[in-house]
């Protein structure tokens, strides 16, 4: 009886229109983050994603305090992150430096400017860890704008960043445009940490940005294979997380990272188990 009422509880929290709009964007987010992973950890920056959280959470906290969408603020912040990452510190020794500085400075503002928020204080936490109740039709639009656009853009980029990610030295002197194509990606990046802040939160965003990834690396060298697998990996994480977080109503976050992790530590040991 107590497994037929889980079911019967878990097929009505799925018929709410909140948790079917969840679910979408999850959807929605895993192609673009999925797409994204494998360039990401190719390109070494990993780092700077959790930067644009930060600075995209920065933006939700002004957006929260002024009363306007938090996912418009999140975007402006990761936008102006990434365009600012991308002018500064291009090089990898330069990087680090650059991201650190900014992330602290970004961290440090959006605390305060949460502190001075009056508000509930579960819009607060939310942009910390996440909620799915924060995603609605608007939202939805905001996404799938989004989503289109990033596709739109790696299916017309997709070859030359590849070329610049493996191998940036070989690929500028082949007359690829590196500087751009890492300005275009890093707002790319932006776009999609910004969008995911809202569902999984700015602490463990890069449980949906890098572990995809960084376990579809673990077993293909083929590019086009571990893109394929991130975006498998990301869906299962984010809507599996989802629909995990349902029934004790706790923040998405957790479910999604420990899917995420679960999944990198399996790849980790196929590619072990792979290894002559």
């Amino acid at each position: 009886m107590d497994r037929l009422f889980t079911f019967e509880g878990l097929g009505g929290l799925l018929a709410q229109g909140f948790v079917q709009n969840a679910l979408l964007a999850c959807a929605v987010l895993g192609l673009i983050a999925g797409a994204l992973a494998p360039l990401i950890v190719a390109r070494g920056m990993a780092f700077a994603v959790h930067g644009t959280a930060e600075l995209a959470f920065t933006g939700g906290a002004a957006a929260l305090l002024i009363g306007i969408g938090v996912q418009s603020g999140a975007v402006v912040g990761a936008v102006v992150a990434a365009l600012v990452f991308g002018w500064l510190g291009l090089r990898q020794r330069e990087r680090d430096a650059v991201i650190g500085v900014v992330l602290a400075f970004g961290l440090g503002l959006g605390v305060l400017l949460l502190s001075l928020y009056s508000g509930r204080a579960s819009n607060k936490f939310g942009l910390l860890t996440g909620s799915i109740v924060s995603v609605d039709s608007t939202n939805l639009v905001v996404l799938a704008v989004v989503a289109v656009l990033v596709v739109a853009v790696l299916g017309v980029l997709y070859r030359p960043l590849l070329f610049a990610s493996t191998d940036p030295d070989v690929a500028l002197a082949r007359g690829v445009p590196v500087r751009a194509l890492s300005l275009v990606f890093a707002v790319l990046i932006g776009l999609a940490t910004a969008l995911a802040v809202p569902i999984v939160g700015a602490i463990l965003v890069l449980s949906v940005m890098i572990a995809p990834g960084a376990a579809a690396a673990r077993v293909t060298a083929n590019p086009l294979l571990a893109t394929a697998l991130a975006v498998l990996f990301a869906e299962l994480a984010l809507v599996g997380g989802t629909v995990l977080s349902l029934a004790p109503g706790l923040p998405v976050s957790g479910y999604v990272a420990s899917i995420a992790f679960l999944l990198y530590i399996g790849c980790r040991g196929v590619g072990r188990l792979r290894r002559p």
